[in-house]
């Protein structure tokens, strides 16, 4: 499995999951642009990593930066091989006490993310026969309390996940999703203002932890980018310790 000398756009690239996931591709010979709100955290990430990477300082909802993102690639590395959309910020609530703006936040920064990035990615994608991984989520596929805004932006990125494989498969674009459970910033957060959710998930995971980000789930990301899952496309990996079964 390699990804040497491609290059991959991840969004939220400089913390949690995607800061992982930046990390191991650049460890592995790949080339970054990696988008993320945080200018201090991408910028850091940058610098760390050195001329493998590039730091774009950015809001994901917001078609510009998806345009500016695949401008990076090609400019810097003169080749765009597969996107990573990773970035998605909401909030958690009862489904009756979600506002507007919780609800606007998790489609804009998910699911309107993912499409843009995906749209602007497309010509090179074709280029280059390249690969999109997007994410879902377990809380999604359980229904999990608290996650209505979060699991419907997540089910809709697995809709149009299908759908573009479909579409896309006469181009050589594989489209796929990971869906991870991992301990990040933002599960330590939700861990810690719901404690019961927290304890209670932990126990239905038959491998008895949370993942890492990098070493757990980011493995999984550069297989789906890599030409070894190159027969595989529409599928949802379930990076969750064998939380969830897909039947």
């Amino acid at each position: 499995m390699t990804v040497q000398g491609k290059t991959f756009i991840v969004t939220g690239g400089a913390g949690g999951i995607g800061q992982g996931i930046s990390r191991l591709l650049v460890e592995r010979g790949a080339n970054v642009v990696s988008v993320d709100f945080s200018e201090d955290a991408v910028k850091a990430l940058g610098e760390e990593l050195g001329d493998k990477v590039v730091s774009l300082y950015g809001d994901v909802s917001k078609r510009e930066t998806a345009q500016e993102a695949v401008k990076a690639a090609i400019d810097t590395f003169g080749r765009l091989d597969g996107v990573v959309n990773n970035a998605h910020a909401s909030k958690q609530a009862p489904f009756v006490d979600l506002t507007e703006a919780d609800w606007d936040l998790s489609f804009n920064t998910g699911f309107v993310a993912t499409r843009n990035f995906m749209l602007e990615a497309y010509p090179h994608l074709k280029e280059s026969r390249g690969s999109v991984v997007n994410f879902a989520s377990g809380a999604g596929i359980s229904g999990q309390q608290t996650q209505a805004a979060y699991a419907s932006a997540k089910e809709a990125i697995r809709g149009l996940t299908r759908v573009a494989a479909n579409e896309w498969a006469k181009d050589g674009i594989r489209v796929n999703v990971v869906s991870p459970l991992a301990l990040t910033e933002g599960v330590k957060a939700w861990s810690e203002a719901f404690p019961d959710m927290y304890q209670a998930t932990l126990r239905n995971v038959p491998l008895g932890r949370f993942g890492d980000p990098k070493t757990d789930v980011a493995p999984i990301v550069a297989f789906l980018l890599s030409d070894d899952s190159q027969y595989m496309t529409g599928q949802t990996l379930m990076a969750d310790g064998g939380t969830q079964k897909m039947y």
